[in-house]
């Protein structure tokens, strides 16, 4: 390839949760099959995300977020912002890192700032329906914002020429999923329940109860569920004491295990599951985060709730709208066959060749 003639040392910058790790984990391994020199910044949340990739050069950075409640812990987050600016120009030089991706999450943003002070070129990823704050922050002074949706919400005007929709950044494994559509048409409902680390312990409480009145009301379900270590025990009593075939799991790299024997998916709404599961054909309800920064979960989800791809659930409506509306998925499989010809008119199969265009000249400048 013309572009692969010269090879960059590349950092990509991103936030410490699931939703901006994995896309730039994602990207992480796009560019390093092209033979560039990829690092990966973030903070120790995302470490843990990536801990048990040997072949990542990944780079901690400990930083803050300003956006707190406390005017004490926001002087505080200040000056952990600063310190970490500069550890992220001290990097920077001596890495020698000619492109920064950043990938949105306030984790993200010293070494995108770092990086306009020793005017290193940043390319900025924006996976939801309305710009981040440290996205926002950078664009000004970004080379350009790549998007997964061209409904964006949040962009100046006089930065609209900065954006390009890509898609969705996701794992080249999930874009070549096949998922059996036989499973919707089995006669139990193989329920995969989903989070991190905040929604497995909600969903821990507030999901069984609704799951155990499916069983007694006949419908034969089978969950696979995430959850934490310390709620093992008591949810594996809890399905054994009302006859509901389980699997629990804490955190897994392998959700393509789960997919192939699923044909429900209870999540919350972060863009990276949402577009996951829309590429692999599986029905999904989304159950929001109700503290999302922005209210962007509740937004990705009513916006493709209107495409018909998913059912949505605000967690204040759980105890109430969750089992009648398996119950009518029980009686109407037509539902889950609808949202996966919804699911069939998308496809982020062509993001990294996006991103190749996108960035071809850049990435393909002599140095």
């Amino acid at each position: 390839m013309e572009m692969m003639k010269y090879k960059k040392k590349i950092l990509i910058a991103t936030g410490g949760t699931g939703g901006h790790i994995f896309p730039a984990y994602s990207l992480a391994k796009h560019f390093l099959n092209l033979n560039h020199v990829v690092h990966i910044a973030t903070d120790e949340r995302g470490y843990k995300f990536l801990v048990k990739e040997k072949k990542l050069n990944i780079k901690i950075i400990k930083t803050s977020s300003i956006f707190k409640k406390n005017f004490i812990n926001k002087i505080l987050s200040f000056f952990r912002i600063i310190i970490a600016i500069f550890k992220s120009m001290i990097f920077l030089y001596f890495s020698k890192t000619k492109v920064v991706f950043g990938m949105g999450g306030y984790s993200s943003f010293p070494i995108c700032f770092a990086a306009i002070i020793l005017r290193i070129p940043i390319i900025l990823y924006e996976s939801n329906l309305f710009l981040g704050k440290a996205n926002k922050f950078l664009l000004p002074y970004a080379k350009q914002l790549i998007v997964a949706y061209s409904e964006l919400e949040g962009v100046e005007k006089k930065y609209i020429s900065k954006m390009l929709r890509v898609g969705n950044i996701i794992r080249k494994d999930i874009l070549e999923f096949k998922y059996n559509l036989n499973l919707i048409n089995q006669q139990t409902i193989s329920i995969l329940i989903l989070g991190g680390s905040q929604a497995a312990q909600k969903f821990g409480k507030i999901l069984p109860e609704q799951l155990i009145k499916c069983k007694k009301e006949n419908i034969n379900v089978e969950i696979y569920q995430q959850c934490l270590k310390d709620q093992e025990l008591h949810l594996s009593n809890l399905y054994n004491m009302n006859n509901i075939k389980f699997e629990l799991f804490n955190f897994t790299n392998n959700l393509i295990d789960y997919f192939s024997k699923t044909n429900l998916v209870i999540t919350r709404s972060g863009s990276s599951i949402i577009a996951e599961l829309i590429n692999c054909k599986i029905p999904f309800i989304t159950i929001p985060l109700p503290s999302s920064a922005d209210n962007h979960q509740l937004k990705n989800s009513r916006f493709f709730e209107k495409k018909g791809c998913n059912f949505v659930i605000e967690e204040s409506d759980v105890t109430s709208k969750l089992f009648p509306l398996i119950k009518s998925i029980h009686k109407d499989r037509s539902l889950l066959h609808n949202i996966v010809e919804k699911h069939k008119k998308y496809s982020d199969r062509e993001v990294f060749n996006k991103i190749d265009e996108a960035t071809k000249e850049l990435l393909n400048e002599k140095y």
